[in-house]
């Protein structure tokens, strides 16, 4: 059986070339690559205006509007950003480290709840389950939260305040669940049968089945932790040196509003000060990075998340 569909799929991909499309195929498909690039010019669209408006003059952006194009390239956004260039490279440097040992250690808790929760043989399973559904409706509300932190748990001017909130979620942990649930109960069995331990059955054969969940998953920490800001703004002070990068970005657009607002400055004028370039050029400094790395999770990610939805 093996062999005939070996031959079978030779055979295809061999006379794949050699076979005529109707009228009507070649007009689907052909609208189908029009649709297509059309839909993904749009995506692009907005992007290319950040992009260009962070470039253009703050009294042209004031005159004429926002723009994928500057009518005089202008740097002076990025300039007033990279004023203190060492503060921006230690907040870059900050976001990148809760980044990734955040969404390391998140993805390792997660997958191992997931897994257990999943366990035939787990007892509480049901009952942990609820509980954690249930702080989606319900929770402690944010003063509770910040007793929490500060108060027990002493972690003011902390950055693990900033690390445990984004750690795990019940909404991973639930989606978790239905990437654990598309894996046979029998792979576990015939683990424990050969004499392998709860630990070594996980980590030899249910995470790499788990590619696409762990890359789904992985990628909504990572964003968690990078987008990060609110937290920081409850938890850092300013006797705090080095902010993540989202709230360095907050405090230098808050910076500029007050200095735009205000009546400080005699030899400059208001419209010389960047506000809403200042704010594009911000979003372009804090959204690429992250985006270089979409591409390579986008094959799991997508996969991943139709098996979750799928399965829930």
């Amino acid at each position: 059986m093996a062999k005939k569909k070996d031959a079978d799929e030779e055979y295809l991909l061999h006379h794949k070339s050699h076979i005529k499309l109707g009228a009507s195929d070649l007009f689907i498909r052909g609208f189908g690559y029009v649709f297509v690039t059309l839909f993904a010019a749009l995506c692009v669209f907005p992007f290319l205006l950040i992009i260009g408006t962070s470039f253009s003059l703050e009294s042209d952006v004031t005159k004429y509007g926002i723009t994928a194009w500057p009518r005089h390239f202008s740097v002076q956004a990025y300039q007033l950003l990279f004023r203190f260039p060492q503060t921006m490279i230690n907040s870059y440097l900050l976001t990148i480290i809760l980044t990734a040992t955040g969404t390391v250690c998140g993805l390792f808790i997660i997958s191992m709840t997931g897994y257990a929760l999943q366990r035939k043989d787990f007892p509480f399973r049901n009952g942990i389950s609820f509980m954690i559904y249930f702080t989606t409706l319900f929770s402690g509300g944010l003063v509770a939260t910040y007793l929490l932190y500060t108060k027990i748990l002493n972690l003011r001017d902390n950055y693990l305040a900033i690390w445990f909130p984004n750690l795990m979620s019940a909404w991973l942990i639930i989606l978790m669940k239905n990437f654990v649930r598309s894996i046979p109960f029998e792979i576990t069995e015939s683990g424990k049968i050969d004499g392998a331990g709860d630990f070594r059955i996980f980590r030899s054969l249910i995470l790499p089945m788990l590619k696409p969940g762990l890359a789904t998953i992985g990628l909504f920490l990572a964003l968690g932790y990078w987008n990060e800001w609110y937290n920081a703004s409850l938890y850092l002070s300013s006797r705090v040196d080095v902010k993540p990068l989202q709230y360095q970005l907050y405090n230098v657009i808050n910076t500029a509003n007050a200095l735009k607002n205000s009546v400080a400055g005699a030899n400059v004028t208001v419209t010389d000060l960047p506000t809403m370039t200042l704010k594009m050029a911000t979003a372009v400094v804090a959204t690429g990075p992250i985006i270089f790395v979409y591409p390579f999770v986008q094959k799991y990610f997508i996969s991943g998340i139709t098996v979750g939805a799928v399965k829930g």
